[in-house]
This record gives structure tokens, sequence and C-alpha cells, in this order.
């Protein structure tokens, strides 16, 4: 007979347990999931209780037959995939493939991949789980009554291979939302004084003017400040009250997904998406010496701020070890989860606290040990005694005002010997800015050296740092940690915003996709809204809400405002958008328009009136039309209608387009050959006459785009090779180089992942 099959997602995971597992079992990957809802239809049978109909991912059937070569004749089956939604998903779809009859399926969840944890799990295997599966089909339905009914409205009223999403959208909108705010700002101006004084011992220090007679003091301009200074012409400084505390800070807890993105963004300046592809390849097993992988920290994807009892008392032992036993609490310090939190997997942390970041870092690429670095310190951190910090709060009366000065230092570092996060180092490196105060005792009077009035004006609300909208997401219940990094990836590649200096922008399509979707489907894409959805999808899993229920109060409503919209929606290609401009030809109103080369102004009286212009939005979000340049007129003419062309500049670049727009919309590359370099690759994108060439960014960076640009806008990073992907069918493979791995071969699928070493 066959032996038992041990079922995981990953290939590299297949290495780590079969290490564990010896010889007992035979191992095999599914490499991502095996069965989806088909990619060009929507695939929920809508009338017969949203059944969604499943298919076989085109490519993966090779994978199925290695699949259940490896079954054999098997009688029991374990499902490892990851443990979560989505890997309950897989462990499901591949029960459904394997099934056979007499044979048993078991589900077993590895929380880290390590000896310990593997054996126990396959000790005590589970039953598959049906409201978990149901809560993941919940969710991809939803995405698809949502983005295969919405996105189509936006190709007929906007253009072409735009998309809609129901977490995706939501995220586009808090940051349009908060781009308004910044254009609605009016600074205030306002002014502060600080005096700088002298005790009766050194050193010399600042305090704010803060009150006047005991009220909060607030000065609005010069005039003011000047009649304040005034005012304090030949007061005496003389200490009021000297309050000294010393205050108990603890350490954060472990990191949760989100927390770890935040934390790797700001700390590392990684994306989103590379700390979760850089913590999967610590959690999966790295070799630390010949056939020697292991998973190094437990599963990435989690809520949890839950440890286990042996994980705290194995970071005690190294702390009384490596730092003293002042800096060790007497027994483990335990975290409570925020409300709403799932409990199914631990915090992240390191599966073997000895394995410290020196220990294994000649194992780890640079990235790796960073990210690893900075799990184990905040984990270690989270067991450490709490931090004293001096604080001094001096108050001064000068005649009817009074002023404030603060002071604060380190008495014992604590859990801060080994790790502070983004906010306490900014915090410490601000205290460690201010001068130290002196001595001082109340009623001692001071020597005023300057008093220095200063003017300042309000600030706009920030704009969102992929760290600052990953927090908002998830203080809005927006979304699922495990699914930041996707739609973080999705807004951009949607050329919906920009990444600008590190904070989100949203470009002028964002704001028209994003204006034309509130106004349609004010619900759907509410912030409170989705978060009540993800909250029933949480419900759906914990048997709480049944799905079909779910699903029926969710469409329809949906489905009212999608039959409106589809008659209602303004046309961007046709009627466009209002601006509220005249035209100077004619008198009427300009509309923004969006043609297949971006966005542009128009006469709404054409065809009578042919006025169009390229535009800007100034500081406060007003459209300017931008005259034509006599420059940016050449001498080549429109090979369809004979007139000039002239230079224009959309998202890709400048390009030719004919003068003769909007009666004849042809354009043309700068270089009618095709820029750049060829590489002996046909463009891959469907229909597509095209080659890939080799281009240069602005910045100098190399990449690969078709030659048929602007009309084929094709583009990769890495170097597109002529070779199919044996795994998923996709017409090409990337290739790609790190200093870990290499020169390698790489899909470029989402969800695929396969690699091959070059030779």
């Amino acid at each position: 007979m066959s032996k038992p099959l041990v079922v995981v997602e990953s290939p590299t995971k297949v290495r780590t347990v079969k290490k564990y597992l010896g010889n007992n079992y035979n191992i095999a990957a599914t490499v991502g999931h095996i069965k989806d809802l088909p990619s060009k239809e929507m695939g929920i049978d809508i009338e017969n209780g949203f059944k969604p109909k499943y298919r076989v991912i085109p490519g993966k059937q090779k994978i199925i037959k290695s699949l259940k070569q490896a079954a054999g004749e098997a009688q029991d089956i374990y499902l490892a995939p990851d443990p979560d939604r989505e890997g309950e998903a897989i462990a499901w779809h591949t029960a459904e493939i394997l099934k056979k009859q007499g044979r048993k399926f078991y589900r077993v969840l590895f929380h880290e991949l390590t000896k310990d944890a593997i054996e126990k799990a396959m000790a005590a295997p589970k039953d598959l789980h049906t409201h978990k599966y149901e809560a993941q089909q919940a969710r991809r339905i939803l995405d698809r009554l949502v983005g295969y009914q919405i996105s189509p409205l936006l190709w007929r009223k906007v253009k072409g291979g735009l998309s809609a999403g129901r977490v995706q959208s939501v995220a586009l909108r808090i940051i349009c939302e908060r781009e308004r705010e910044i254009h609605a700002f009016d600074p205030q101006e306002y002014w502060s004084i600080t005096a700088y004084l002298e005790g009766a011992f050194p050193p010399p220090f600042t305090a704010k003017l803060v009150k006047k007679n005991a009220e909060k003091i607030k000065i609005p301009d010069e005039k003011a400040a000047n009649r304040i200074l005034a005012d304090l012409d030949g007061n005496e400084f003389i200490v009021d009250e000297v309050q000294k505390k010393t205050i108990k800070k603890n350490p954060l807890p472990p990191f949760t997904t989100s927390k770890l993105q935040q934390e790797a963004i700001r700390k590392l300046r990684f994306s989103a998406k590379k700390t979760m592809l850089i913590a999967q390849q610590l959690y999966e097993g790295i070799d630390l010496g010949p056939g020697e992988p292991v998973g190094l920290i437990t599963y990435m994807r989690t809520d949890s701020t839950r440890i286990a009892k042996e994980a705290a008392d194995e970071a005690l032992q190294l702390i009384r070890k490596n730092f003293g036993n002042e800096y060790a609490l007497d027994k483990p310090r335990f975290f409570k989860n925020r409300k709403k939190a799932q409990d199914a997997h631990e915090a992240i942390r390191p599966t073997l606290v000895t394995n410290s970041p020196e220990t294994v870092a000649s194992f780890l690429s640079k990235d790796q040990l960073d990210l690893y670095r900075l799990i184990w310190q905040r984990f270690v951190a989270s067991q450490m005694t709490q931090a004293l910090i001096n604080q001094v709060s001096v108050s001064i009366n000068a005649g009817e005002y009074i002023f404030a000065a603060n002071g604060s230092s380190v008495k014992f570092a604590g859990f801060m010997k080994l790790y502070q996060s983004v906010d306490d180092e900014i915090q410490s490196e601000s205290e460690r800015k201010k001068p130290d105060l002196p001595e001082l005792s109340e009623g001692m009077v001071l020597k005023l050296n300057q008093l220095e009035p200063k003017q300042h004006f309000t600030m706009p609300p920030p704009r969102f740092s992929e760290a600052s909208l990953v927090k908002e997401l998830e203080e809005n219940g927006i979304g699922r940690p495990s699914t930041y990094a996707t739609i973080l990836s999705t807004i951009r590649q949607k050329e919906y915003v920009d990444l600008i200096k590190g904070y989100f922008r949203p470009t002028e399509l964002g704001f028209i996709v994003n204006d034309l979707l509130v106004k349609s489907f004010p619900d759907i894409f509410d912030v409170e809204f989705t978060a009540r959805m993800e909250e029933n999808l949480d419900r759906v899993e914990s048997a709480e809400v049944e799905i079909l229920d779910l699903l029926t109060r969710f469409y329809d409503p949906f489905k009212k405002h999608l039959d409106v919209a589809s008659e209602e929606m303004l046309s961007v290609k046709g009627v466009g958008i209002p601006t509220g401009l005249s035209c100077p030809e004619c008198g009427k109103e300009l509309h923004i328009k969006v043609g297949r080369n971006g966005h542009f102004l128009a006469c709404s009286g054409y065809p009578a009136c042919t006025y169009s212009r390229d535009y800007i939005r100034d500081e406060k979000g007003h459209v300017q039309p931008v005259e034509p340049n006599s420059e940016d007129i050449t001498d080549k003419t429109c090979e369809k209608c004979g007139k000039p062309m002239v230079i224009k500049r959309g998202r890709y670049g400048e390009f030719l387009a004919c003068s003769g727009y909007p009666h004849c919309q042809h354009t043309q590359s700068l270089n009618s050959n095709g820029p750049g370099k060829p590489i002996g690759v046909k463009c891959p994108q469907n229909g597509c006459t095209g080659e890939v060439v080799e281009r240069q960014s602005k910045r100098g960076k190399i990449f690969y785009g078709c030659s048929r640009f602007p009309d084929c806008t094709f583009a990769s990073w890495g170097k597109p090779i002529a070779k199919e992907c044996p795994a998923c069918g996709a017409r090409f493979l990337v290739e790609k180089t790190t200093k870990k791995e290499g020169t390698f071969l790489a899909c470029a699928e989402n969800g695929c992942g396969y690699k091959e070493s070059v030779r």
C-alpha cells in the first residue's frame, strides 16, 4: 500500500516538512491554488444560490497529475496548506481532486515549521473546516459580484482595462478623500513665544508660553504676540511648581501581520508586498546547513497577539542569560487581543528564540536578516521588564502669564535596551535634542536672556504612506491584514494612485473612477459598510451567519444600484465630467474626458466646437487648462489625415498625437521604429503584433516594454524570456537576479510562483 500523502501549499515547504517526517510519508505541493473561478467570466450562478463555478486553473494539470501520482493507492491524505481561509480552500479543492472510494482526508495545521509543531499537528489531525471554507467562498463570491459587474461599467464609461474591487475601491476612496481634505485646507496663522532662561545652576533652558490667568493662551498673529511681549517687559520669571515623577513604560506585543507591515515599511523601507514575501520565506524554511531547512518564524498571517507560554519561558531564559536578571520578568507577560481579532494563530514570533539574528546571519540574505531581526527583537523585548522614565515638569510665572518647561531621562532602559518601535525612536530623538533642565526649586527667580516670538501655520492632514494606509485600513476594519499588500499593489498597478516620495497621491484617473463609483454605489464603497461585511465574513466562519443569507442581503440592493448605474453613470468617454470652466472659444462648459492616451479637457459643444487641451490641477485641486507651446508642434504629419502631429504627454511619457483630435485620434511613438533595443521576444499581450524592447526609465533604470507604445502599454521590470511556464502555461517567464538566489527564471502570473534556476 502507498505511504500516506502530506499535501502542502508551497514547494519550499516540501523540503522542510520532509526533513521532519522522513520517509514515512510522501510529500507533495499544490503550488498555490489548483482551482479557481474562471478568469473570463464571473463564474457565479446567481439564480442557483450564488453557486461558484470552480475550474482547474490553466497550467495546473501537470501539478494535479503529480499529486495523483504521489497519492497512489494511499488511504490517508493529510492536507496541510497554510492555516488560514485561503489554505482551507486549497485543502478542500485538493480533496475534491484526490477523492477516491475508501480514502480518508485529514486537515493538519502547521502554525510553525519546526519538528515539534509538525509532529504535534500530524498526531492530532482535524476535519476539514466547513465554515472556514464557506467564509473564503463568500469573500470570493462577493468580490466577483462587485468586480465582474462594475468593472465592465468602467470599461464602457471610462476606458478599457480598469477595475473596481469591493475593498480596493474603498482604499482608493480613503486616499481621494484625504487629498480633497488637503485641497480644501486653509492654513491658519498662529504664534508661539519662547523664553530663554537660566537658573542658579547650569545649563540654560527654554520654556514655552502656555497660559494667561490660568486659561490656555492663543496667539493668532504678530500684533497679539507684540502685545504679550510688551506685557512681559520687566516681569520677573519665578519658578511656581516643580513636578518630578517616574513613569513605567511597557513593551509592545509581538507583531501581528499589519503591525509587522507598518514597522517594516517605516523602519526597513520595505513595501507591504516585500514584507509579506520575505516573511513567507522565513516561515517556510531557511537552510541552516546542508539539508537543514528550518522554519524561523511562526505563521505570518495573523491578527492575534497571543503567544505560547513555552515560547515566553524560552525568551525569559535567554534574557536572564544575555541581559541579566534585572531585565527579565518573574513570569511571562501575555497580551490581550484587540476586539474582533481572530485568534486562530499566535502572534508572529521566532520559532526558536535561541536562533538569534547573529546565529543565523550567515544563512540569510540582507533583507531576510533585517526582517528576522525585527521580529526576533520585538518578541524578546515583549518579555523584558518595563522601562523607567524620569519626567520633570516646571511651571514658571511671569506676572499673569505662565510658561512651561519639560524634561525627561531614562532611569532604567528595560526592554528599550533591545528594541524600540519607530515611534519610540522618534520620541527618544526628540527628547535627546532638548537641553537638560537644571536643578530648579519653587520660588527660584530665573534670569531671562531672550524672548523669541515665532510665526507658525497650521498644517493640512498628511497624505497616506504605505504604513499609515495599512494602519487606517486596519483601524477601520477594511479587508484583512493578509490582503493589505495586494490592495496597495493593485491600486498602483491600475494607475489610480502614485507613490511619490513615499506618499500616496490619487492620479486624475483615480479621482475620476472614485467619483463615479461613490456616486453610483454610495453604500458598497462606504468604509463602515465594508467593515461590517468583514465582520459578517468572520461570522460565517464561526457559523453565526449562513452564507446564502449573507450573499442575498448583499446582492438585492447591490443589483438595484447596478441597474441604475448602467443607465445613469456619466460616460467620461462621451459626455465627460463637468468642470465649471467655460470654453474660451464658444463659452460652453468644459468637460473632463478620457481617451486611450489619458484624460483631457474638451468642449461640451463638440462637434460644433472642437476645443481641447491637456490640463493640470493646482494645489487646491482646481482644473487649469495647459496651453500648448509652439515647441510642441512637430514637422511630422498625420499619416491618416495629413494634419500636423503634436507632442502630448501621457502616463507613459511623451508621444505624438494628431492635432486634428478629436476628429482624428491617430497617435504614434516619438520614434516610429519603436525606441529601445529588441530582445527577440514577441509582445505577450493578447492580439498585439509588437515586440519587446529594452528601454530606460527617466531615472536610468532598465525596463522592458512593447515597441508599439503608446498603442500597447505592456511593461516589465524583469526581462521577458520566450519560454512557456510549465506550471501555469503563461506565455513567457521573467529573468530575475537576487543576492541569495543569483539569476533565475520566474513566472510573472499572480499566484503561480514557478521558478527555475539558470545554469
